[in-house]
């Protein structure tokens, strides 16, 4: 299985990336094929809701980094978002690259499968986020392989004490 991860954090090297790692690993041991874009270090501008992508196969008007996220996304069979929480939501740097998926809208998604890692430093913030998410996955019609929430992140890096890490890598162990 092709599975794409994004993640959404502009921290490099800090809890979402370790968790996003940990995801790939066990995905890996499974003989999946992982693809990691940290939507973070990508420039990627909001959707115009010009419907441009309508009108030209799903192909968007802007020429920007999310055009190399689209390819991933038609050649994966599974996308796993990976974000931290910033006023009970995913961040604003993964959220453009979901609202963006808009340009797929029109000539359908591959992916058929997906997954959520949140963290974040408060416990109670994630209901927001997993709603979003699971109103996508309706919407869509994906089938959501597991929802991961780790809270107590209180500095980067934190997460590689987590005990939930382990959770994180069993969830990639068992999509096959």
């Amino acid at each position: 299985m092709n599975i794409l991860i994004i993640t959404g954090s502009p921290r490099n090297g800090g809890n979402t990336d370790i968790m996003a790692e940990a995801f790939a690993q066990g995905a890996k041991e499974s003989g999946n094929q992982v693809v990691i874009k940290n939507a973070g270090n990508l420039n990627v501008a909001p959707c115009k809701a010009c419907e441009y992508c309508f009108a030209h196969n799903g192909e968007c008007v802007q020429k920007d980094d999310m055009t190399q996220i689209l390819a991933e996304v038609d050649k994966a069979d599974m996308i796993v978002f990976a974000s931290p929480v910033y006023w009970f939501g995913m961040s604003a740097q993964i959220k453009l690259v979901i609202d963006r998926l808009y340009a797929r809208a029109a000539k359908g998604f591959h992916p058929t499968q997906t997954a959520l890692l949140l963290n974040a430093m408060s416990k109670g913030v994630f209901e927001a986020a997993i709603t979003q998410y699971k109103y996508t996955n309706n919407y869509l019609k994906w089938t959501d392989r597991g929802i991961i929430t780790i809270s107590g992140m209180n500095e980067k890096g934190s997460m590689k004490d987590a005990p939930e890490l382990s959770s994180v890598t069993e969830l990639g162990r068992s999509i096959r």
